[in-house]
């Protein structure tokens, strides 16, 4: 085994290899960039060196600068993980240039199988199944004719790259010919390879996926299959194995298919033989190769019992196993839900941010990178973590999965875990007839103080947290039946604007404020139901007071810090994301049923009475002696009018 490895990646997969290294007691070489340099991976590492700026083509595909750190630090291999150069035949053909061992396939084996249409010759000379399709296209003129003979509906492909990039359904010939450049322009730009073919687009597919697994010398097995049907945009959210619903026969023949493939080509560590399944035809075609460790390795892994980077780590040590021997027989079910930085109310728009609250379910296997504390960018994919849950069944798997994806809490910034938490109720999906196109059709539908606040940490710098007006904010929950510790929205001097994406009962309370639900002017102090798709405006405050506050049926959905889920904006904690709402944020409902019995009108009585001018009762302190001031000084100070300084806050009432 080797002494130590250097990681060509970040992420989850980073410290899913280095639990793997720790285990083998083998040291680790961490590379980041600048976006990661505080990052678990890098702190965990025996040694780490900085690639270059945030980009990832100025650091993680820095293929020169990853071999330069793996000689400096004297690492003898690099695992490349998933993702950025694990599939670049070039550089693991530097890598044995330079003398370290690429933890991965041969170079050749890689070339073979990294172009989809290479693929497909490859395939074809083994006898494996394919979709009718066409070579790489030269124009759009030999395009429109090859998608003639196949029939419409097609799948434009570029023929580098995967993960769903580079490719494009096409109904007609219309669609066809607008997509054709803009293809190709996208393989280009992500693939450095304009190459595009087309396939006959299945229907009602299902993603089916062999795991393999080779020693380099003709010895080449399968660990089952997996179902990835469950997919967005053809990016993979849910996956599982072993795939449901199929046959012995089945399962047998797909396993046959990818080991025959595997074998001719001598296949070396781990890879992935693709197909789509035409539910409607019970047939299975062949897509592609994935000549890496796959994001869903987990789900095999559980099933199987075992740790595929360490079958990885020994081969490309000369160590290879006696696969036949290591072979162990399936057991149970696995199924893995991808949690992403992205608002699933909003189209799925990347979301990035600090995160002020992180806490993942016990009981169930977690591949995460990310932390309380941890400052998620856009510079790369937005998977955040990986949780795998096992069972003896599917069901059981499942309801594992579904339970753990509630008790998961990620604050700060949008994820998709309500909407992973929808999945896993989908009747498709638990009948485990899901295909590709299924969760196109699924809608989808998903800061503050709260009183007391927080208090008690003066001595460490924290001044006391909470509603300026807390009478307001108490009335404005017992009106939607909350219970008065629940948190609520306050407003400043003018109010927000928030589109519902659920129905909602809310209250508004303090100061009077406008307001208008889709143009229609509302009243304050009532319960009132928004309409999910409605917008609650509200404008300026309209006389008396500064502060209003809304209170919405259930509470926001934030993070507990010190005690509270108060908004502390100096400190920058609290709340959602410590600071003031901006634009573009989304606050989470807590749907808990609430005590109707507490819910209601409120007696206008109970409202407090806000004006401008106040008396307020006071005691004389130690600076109210003689030393200080006279009598006629004090007697002064009584009766002069004070004005409320603007830079009046939580910490203290500054007067003029």
């Amino acid at each position: 085994m080797f002494r130590k490895v250097l990681i060509a990646n970040r992420g989850a997969i980073a410290c899913r290899i280095q639990r793997t290294l720790a285990r083998l007691g083998v040291e680790c070489t961490a590379v980041y960039s600048d976006a990661d340099a505080h990052a678990p991976h890098v702190r965990n590492a025996d040694d780490s060196v900085r690639l270059g700026a945030e980009p990832a083509a100025e650091s993680y595909l820095r293929a020169d600068a990853i071999i330069a750190a793996a000689l400096a630090t004297g690492a003898e291999a690099i695992h490349p993980g998933y993702g950025f150069l694990s599939e670049n035949a070039d550089f693991a053909a530097a890598c044995e240039a330079a003398g370290i061992a690429f933890v991965g396939p041969t170079p050749a084996q890689m070339r073979s199988f990294g172009l989809k249409h290479s693929a497909r010759a490859l395939a074809q000379r083994n006898g494996l199944p394919l979709l009718p399709g066409s070579a790489l296209l030269p124009d759009l003129a030999t395009a429109l004719d090859e998608a003639r003979r196949i029939g419409f509906p097609v799948m434009l492909k570029s023929t580098a790259g995967g993960g769903g990039i580079g490719m494009r359904l096409c109904a007609d010939a219309d669609e066809l010919t607008r997509a054709f450049d803009a293809v190709r322009g996208l393989a280009t730009a992500n693939f450095s390879d304009g190459g595009v073919f087309l396939e006959k687009f299945v229907r009602n597919a299902r993603h089916i996926e062999v795991q393999l697994f080779g020693d380099g010398h003709g010895n080449v097995i399968a660990l089952g299959e997996r179902d990835c049907s469950m997919q967005r945009r053809n990016q993979k959210v849910l996956e599982e194995a072993p795939a449901p619903g199929l046959s012995a026969a089945q399962r047998a023949g797909l396993h046959e298919a990818a080991i025959r493939l595997g074998r001719a080509v001598n296949y070396r560590s781990a890879g992935t033989v693709e197909f789509v399944y035409d539910a409607d035809e019970s047939q299975f075609y062949f897509l592609e190769v994935n000549t890496r460790l796959q994001v869903e390795h987990g789900v095999t892994e559980e099933v199987f019992g075992v740790d595929l980077v360490e079958w990885m780590l020994r081969v490309a040590a000369g160590e290879s196993p006696d696969l036949a021997a290591a072979h162990p027989a399936p057991r149970g079910h696995a199924v893995q839900a991808r949690v992403y930085a992205e608002d699933p109310a909003r189209g799925f728009r990347p979301s990035s941010g600090l995160l002020t609250d992180v806490l993942f379910a016990d009981g169930l296997r977690v591949d995460a990178w990310v932390e309380t504390g941890t400052e998620v960018t856009t510079w790369y994919d937005p998977m955040l973590a990986k949780l795998i849950a096992w069972a003896p069944t599917r069901d059981e798997a499942i309801d594992a999965l579904a339970a753990a994806l509630s008790k998961t809490r990620i604050h700060g910034i949008e994820t998709n875990l309500p909407f992973l938490g929808m999945l896993t109720g989908n009747a498709a999906f638990r009948a485990g007839t899901p295909t590709t196109a299924l969760m196109a059709t699924l809608p989808f539908a998903t800061p503050g103080q709260d009183w007391p606040g927080r208090g008690g940490y003066w001595d460490v710098g924290v001044p006391p947290s909470g509603p300026m007006d807390a009478r307001s904010l108490r009335l404005a929950n017992r009106i939607v039946g909350n219970p008065e510790g629940t948190a609520g929205l306050e407003m400043t001097a003018t109010g927000a604007t928030l589109r519902f994406t659920v129905d909602a009962l809310v209250a508004i309370a303090g100061a009077t404020m406008s307001a208008a639900v889709d143009g229609v002017p509302v009243s304050t102090w009532q319960p009132l139901q928004v309409r999910a798709g409605s917008t609650l405006a509200l404008g300026r405050i309209e006389g008396a007071g500064q502060r209003c506050y809304l209170a919405v049926q259930g509470g926001f959905d934030l993070p507990q810090y010190l005690g509270s889920q108060s908004t502390f904006t100096l400190g920058q904690f609290g709340g959602h994301g410590g600071r003031a709402l901006r634009t573009g944020d989304v606050l989470r409902l807590v749907r808990d049923a609430p005590d109707m019995a507490l819910a209601g009108s409120m007696d206008p009585t109970l409202a407090p009475r806000l004006g401008s001018r106040y008396e307020l009762g006071v005691v004389e302190g130690p600076h109210g002696a003689p030393d200080f001031f006279t009598p006629g000084d004090m007697e002064a100070f009584f009766a002069t009018d004070w004005e409320v300084h603007y830079n009046s806050s939580r910490t203290g009432v500054r007067l003029i």
